[in-house]
């Protein structure tokens, strides 16, 4: 199985959308999602489909293909097969069964988005399945079949069971879902910030404007890091620093901050030019 490297700011681009691909990797993403469904009106599935590609980048390109059930999930997977994908992005996640067998005609390794009830109580089986690499949350689609609201403290359950269940299969952090208000950078770099607090590690993006908020919300703080270097020289055993006790799991949530630190980077010198831009 091929490696593809933990989601931290992935930025979705419609399928059909060609001139808007570089534009995306240029954007700071750390991958490109080309998606196939939700952006792609019905009429539109099979040119978006012919215009796959991964020649566009060096970084990882993601194709979320449209889910079973539905009259162009089989053609999907087919060009999800034939192109050199980093992940195949399956949406309305709920068979493990179902997931290994895409995982296996594919060879890809499987992102899997947790949208519904069904999806959210097979999580933990779903972490589980070989070749599922990372489980991201679609909040959207998820509060549309619970009817409930979109609000943090409603999903809060939510994000923790998708924290747990793949600290649980031993596959990195989650990924959260999308902030669709696009004039509010500040909300996004919020929800970013309650989503890292809860133990993601990423969350989608729907435009090139939101990868930096992303980007900074997921990124420790300088006072973070200066903490955890405090933490990290004040030697062994249990010892105060800033007059609270450090012992070991101290240290080692310490490692983690100057960890996420080194793996992800906030500043996005680039300016993303809008979608529409020529």
């Amino acid at each position: 199985m091929v490696t593809v490297p933990p989601l931290r700011a992935p930025l979705f681009v419609p399928a059909d959308r060609p001139e808007r691909f570089a534009k995306a990797a240029a954007s700071g993403a750390c991958s490109v999602i080309l998606d196939l469904e939700d952006a792609v009106a019905p009429s539109a599935k099979i040119a978006a489909r012919a215009a796959l590609t991964c020649d566009f980048t060096d970084l990882p390109v993601v194709v979320r293909i449209n889910p079973a059930g539905t009259p162009w999930h089989e053609a999907d997977v087919q060009a999800a097969a034939a192109l050199p994908f980093a992940a195949i992005m399956l949406p309305k996640a709920e068979d493990p069964d179902a997931i290994a067998q895409i995982a296996r005609r594919t060879g890809r390794p499987i992102l899997a988005l947790i949208e519904s009830a069904r999806g959210l109580a097979a999580a933990r089986h779903i972490a589980a399945v070989p070749n599922v690499t990372q489980l991201v949350f679609g909040s959207i689609d998820f509060c549309a079949d619970l009817g409930c609201a979109h609000l943090r403290e409603t999903l809060r359950p939510v994000r923790l069971e998708l924290v747990l269940a793949s600290r649980l299969a031993g596959l990195a952090a989650p990924v959260d879902g999308v902030t669709v208000d696009l004039s509010n950078l500040t909300l996004t770099e919020d929800d970013s910030v309650h989503a890292r607090s809860l133990g993601m590690r990423g969350k989608l993006c729907i435009h090139p404007k939101q990868v930096a908020a992303v980007r900074k919300g997921f990124a420790p703080t300088q006072a973070d890091c200066d903490w955890a270097k405090r933490v990290l020289a004040s030697g062994e055993g249990a010892v105060s620093v800033d007059g609270a006790m450090v012992d070991e799991p101290v240290r080692i949530r310490a490692r983690a901050i100057l960890a996420d630190a080194d793996a992800i980077n906030p500043v996005v010198s680039v300016a993303p030019a809008p979608y529409g831009a020529g």
